[in-house]
């Protein structure tokens, strides 16, 4: 079912940069309309978890580039990656991303379901088996891949590295060390770009659905996240 055949019982919002005008602000409904069903732009398909700004200030495209995460508190710089993959290809990409990580990692659950904009909360588990995650993971693809207003982290703080695949359905890895992450890269054929802007640069849309939301609280189950 598409983005807009679900909107009648979906909840969607709209991000739009502190200070920004919203370029949705004087379209019509028909114009929302036919810009939420567009999926594809070009050879990337999106997930139904975003849309970009009406403008398109940002157009979805594949592939990834180099950024650096400096802690606010400590005022360490980590290295940073961040990648786009076409909806076909996302899903195995991140489940090949986990590998770098050993084989007893930690989990973060984040969601915003029935949450105000921009915020969220995280849910966590420690010492989970990484191959068990990755099968659990798999049962829940199609939720994991569509829901706007949910995320996942999982990390092995020994080493350090860390893989995101937030709700954006963008893929963020962490870690002094990426060059195991930049292999898995290529093998699935993206390539670096540092002019390439994603989506949640820019203003953009998420969507969710009740029935993902049910999808989101089984899995946190089947994962035994801390629910405090």
């Amino acid at each position: 079912m598409g983005f807009l055949k679900r909107r009648d019982r979906s909840s969607y919002r709209d991000a739009t940069p502190a200070g920004s005008q919203s370029s949705f602000k004087d379209i019509t409904e028909q114009q929302l309309d036919e810009h939420l069903g567009i999926a594809r732009y070009g050879s990337f398909l999106l997930t139904d978890a975003v849309r970009p700004a009406f403008d398109l200030a940002v157009v979805p495209s594949a592939g990834w580039r180099h950024n650096v995460y400096q802690d606010q508190e400590t005022g360490i710089k980590v290295p940073v990656i961040m990648a786009a993959q076409t909806r076909e290809k996302l899903f195995d990409l991140f489940i090949d991303l986990l590998d770098p990580l050993g084989e007893e990692v930690d989990v973060v659950l984040e969601t915003s379901h029935d949450m105000d904009h921009e915020l969220h909360n995280d849910l966590y588990r420690e010492a989970f088996d990484r191959p068990i995650l990755q099968s659990i993971l798999l049962d829940y693809e199609d939720m994991l891949l569509n829901d706007g207003c949910c995320g996942i982290a999982v990390l092995n703080s020994r080493i350090p590295m860390e893989v995101q695949f937030d709700e954006h359905k963008q893929l963020i890895m962490y870690g002094h060390d990426l060059d195991p992450f930049i292999d898995i890269l290529h093998d699935h054929g993206l390539y670096e770009s540092e002019t390439l802007r994603f989506i949640s640069e820019a203003e953009h849309i998420h969507s969710t659905t009740d029935d993902n939301a049910e999808l989101f609280r089984e899995l946190t189950y089947r994962l035994g996240v801390d629910q405090d």
